[in-house]
């Protein structure tokens, strides 16, 4: 009998999934989970998403808890579908869909929406906030047709914009109201000095302008000021400011000021609904930084997991300025009032500027500018509110009175006391990095992965290689070296050639005698060392299920609300009436709710329950296209010759052929590839992994391409002149890529790092192409369909079977 608790979190941001991590770690086995997200994403970090516009990271890098994480504790997920209705008094929600969810524990995480204001033409097309990833796509999409950029706010996330419009190739302009940039957290000389530093990067500054208006016919073409003066641009971004997102909880009768109304212990004015983030008020405040939301919601899953704890206090906050390439601090009550004394120092030779705010012998407020390293430390003076009689010109300076200026990091460091928080975001000391480095952690991957320091973002990074440049015995001073991920040293080439040259044939067997740090491993080194034993090993290596993703292990892809997506395998996109009644018979008798046709000329039955599963397949009889993981996914290909008055080759046939010879090809990360019939290139073959394009008289052959997140033209290899050069070369280049690259790699990314001309110089070599062939072809001889073994195995097929927990369900 299950009696366990309904939870349910609505808001799938960092400090709703945060206090959820923390319930899962003080009491795993107390509550059902249920999340809603209104985003399309799982839970991402939203502080790096000026690093995603600026191009410093991708989407897969700032994503928190994959798909897979919430799979594998149970969580039911409900991505893209907010919650509408709440109903306190029978504790219960329901979304956009129509999925209702009951609680025992609500926690209300709606984060906050970005401020946008009131002005005539505030409605036109190209006038957007910077809150999400979706208004990042806009930006960056606004940029591939337009120039002109104007950001309205001159704040923290107004500059980070900036600098992401500016690496996107615009003429930025920001538009300030007050006379100096950021002044919430900078003084007017730190300002002045952040403003000549960003206007020597190209950045332009318009300060004392009020907006009235936008003016342009259908879509922004520029800014009209009060002053009557003009600016042009084609892309309006509005950061003045954020403000919390309370419908819901007001429609549902809560207590709401500015935030929702919360005590210290994170409870809303209804039993057993919490609210934390930026959409609570609490004592008054309601914070937008990260450092007090991880705070929260360390408070609120002791609480709710019925472990001891004192109350939220509220924060005092600090800012880092992250993409600007400019170190910028502040911290607590920094400007000038009075009952304080202000002390500062300005190099405008080095770039420094520092300033402490002192109020009866305490240190209430920082700002430091050009060099940052004293960030924590004054930061942990300020709230613990000790005493710095006699140390004020010491902590001015950075160092001793008579002592170098240009004394050592790596002595402030050493000078540092334990319970110092180097890692502002995740509330991690000195102390505790300490600790993991000398238990062995010898990589700042390592220490992230431990203590969570440097985790979000990544502004304390410096300060935690420096800890271990100081700790790390033997290599002080030194870069400790990092490998595939946080349980070795090692990187790819060095596991690679162990496993070949020692013959280990098994992922346990690579961890123990390469001494992995954690026995089990990782969900980045298992998956990537079963790829590499299988490369290396095609005959002998039977694959570890367990060490593949969640996708893989079902063979469909997992959706945002557990079922899964069923995709046949549909050769060159060609089909028969056969095909297309049985797809159809299928999709019927199981009630599947859709079905799609794909980017990759196949149908897509979306929707299936995880028990139909082996059902669908059987009754299907068809292969599986694959479409779950790293391997051949299609061959897209146009009507070529067969059809088309301006094809010159049949693009059909080749399509087929390929897609025949290479189906159930295991890869570093997943492969699409095209055949088009002529250079019009109806079938995109110049944005896929690798690309035939048909000419006069023969073939031409790209690669590298990508038509993702960040689109790469694929580059040309080789021209050749038979349909058996195309599969000769076609094999080649895959079984190359196979051996050379790097696991979760994909073609654009490896082609990029190695270069055309390294991959040509081997492929050209007639006698080095024909073993890579003979290579593959002897990988894929072993091969067959996923389902076939599943189908013929009664063991396997119970893995399928309805589970009583609530793994994977709707």
């Amino acid at each position: 009998m299950n009696h366990k608790k309904k939870m349910v979190l609505v808001g799938g941001g960092m400090a709703g999934m945060r206090t959820i991590e923390h319930v899962l770690k003080l009491a795993p086995e107390a509550y059902e989970i249920t999340v809603f997200g209104a985003e399309p994403y799982p839970n991402y970090n939203r502080i790096m998403l000026s690093s995603v516009l600026a191009g410093g990271a991708d989407m897969k890098e700032i994503i928190i808890n994959d798909l897979d994480w919430y799979a594998e504790n149970n969580i039911k997920l409900h991505l893209g579908d907010a919650v509408t209705k709440l109903d306190t008094a029978n504790k219960r929600v329901s979304s956009a869909s129509g999925v209702q969810a009951e609680y025992d524990a609500l926690i209300l995480a709606t984060g906050s929406d970005p401020f946008m204001l009131p002005l005539p033409g505030a409605q036109k097309e190209g006038v957007i906030g910077f809150r999400d990833i979706k208004d990042c796509e806009l930006m960056i999409e606004a940029s591939k047709k337009y120039k002109k950029a104007a950001v309205i706010g001159g704040g923290l996330l107004g500059l980070e914009a900036a600098r992401g419009l500016l690496n996107l190739g615009m003429d930025v302009s920001v538009v300030h109201i007050n006379p100096f940039l950021m002044e919430r957290q900078l003084d007017e000389p730190a300002a002045r000095m952040l403003q000549r530093e960003l206007e020597a990067q190209g950045m332009k500054f318009l300060l004392q302008k009020q907006t009235a208006s936008i003016y342009g016919h259908r879509r922004a073409e520029g800014l009209e000021f009060a002053d009557g003066s003009r600016l042009e641009a084609d892309l309006v971004v509005m950061a003045v400011g954020i403000k919390p997102n309370v419908e819901l909880a007001k429609s549902a009768g809560l207590e709401v000021k500015r935030g929702i109304v919360v005590n210290d212990y994170l409870e809303t004015s209804a039993p057993g609904v919490y609210a934390v983030g930026e959409c609570a008020e609490h004592r008054g405040i309601a914070y937008g930084l990260v450092a007090p939301l991880y705070e929260q919601g360390s408070v609120l899953a002791k609480r709710l997991s019925g472990v001891e704890t004192a109350g939220y206090e509220g924060s005092v906050t600090s800012t880092k300025l992250k993409v600007s390439g400019v170190d910028v601090f502040s911290a607590g009550y920094f400007h000038d009032a009075p009952g304080t004394r202000s002390l500062r120092v300005q190099d405008e030779l080095e770039g420094i500027y520092r300033k402490i705010v002192l109020q009866d012998d305490r240190i209430v407020g920082a700002v430091l500018f050009g060099d940052t390293t004293d960030g924590a430390s004054l930061f942990a003076k300020i709230k613990s509110g000790e005493s710095v009689a006699g140390k004020e010109k010491e902590l001015l300076l950075g160092y001793a009175p008579g002592q170098s200026s240009g004394a050592s990091p790596n002595a402030r460091l050493a000078a540092m006391a334990d319970d110092e928080i180097i890692c502002g975001c995740n509330g991690v000391s000195k102390g505790t990095i300490v600790d993991a480095v000398k238990n062995g952690c010898t990589s700042v991957g390592e220490i992230k992965a431990c203590t969570k320091a440097s985790g979000s973002c990544g502004g304390c990074k410096p300060l935690v290689e420096g800890l271990l440049h100081l700790y790390a015995e033997g290599d002080i001073g030194e870069p400790a070296k990092e490998g595939i991920c946080g349980c070795t040293p090692l990187s790819r080439d060095e596991i690679v050639e162990s496993i070949k040259t020692m013959g280990l044939k098994s992922v346990k067997e690579v961890m123990n005698v390469l001494e992995w740090k954690e026995p089990e491993g990782c969900s980045k080194c298992r998956p990537a060392l079963n790829y590499y034993l299988g490369m290396l090993w095609p005959a002998e290596y039977v694959d570890e299920k367990e060490s593949r993703f969640v996708n893989e292990r079902y063979h469909a892809n997992i959706q945002k609300d557990g079922t899964f997506s069923v995709v046949p395998r549909i050769y060159g996109g060609v089909t028969s009436p056969a095909d297309l009644k049985r797809i159809a018979a299928v999709a019927e008798k199981y009630n599947v709710p859709m079905v799609k046709f794909t980017g990759g000329q196949r149908l897509d039955l979306l929707g299936v329950k995880k028990e139909d599963l082996p059902k669908i397949w059987e009754e299907l009889d068809m292969a599986s296209g694959h479409a779950y993981g790293k391997a051949l996914r299609t061959v897209k290909t146009c009507v070529g010759s067969t059809f088309c008055r301006f094809g010159t080759q049949d693009s059909i046939a080749m399509g087929i052929r390929m897609e025949k010879a290479f189906e159930r090809l295991n890869t570093p990360g997943k492969v699409k590839l095209a055949v088009s019939g002529c250079p019009r290139n109806c079938a995109e073959a110049t944005i896929k992994d690798l690309g035939v394009v048909a000419i006069d008289g023969g073939w031409e052959l790209y690669i590298g391409g990508n038509g993702g997140v960040k689109v790469r033209a694929a580059e040309l290899l080789c021209t050749v002149k038979t349909e058996d050069e195309v599969m000769e070369w076609t094999a080649a280049f895959l079984q190359y890529y196979r051996e050379q690259a790097s696991w979760n790699e994909r073609t654009a990314q490896w082609v990029e790092r190695v270069g055309l001309d390294a991959i040509k110089a081997v492929l050209e070599n007639a006698g080095e192409r024909k073993a890579l062939a003979a290579r593959i072809e002897e990988t894929l001889s072993g091969t067959t369909d996923p389902w076939k073994e599943i189908l013929n195995n009664e063991e396997l097929r119970k893995n399928f079977e309805p589970l009583q927990s609530a793994q994977l369900q709707n």
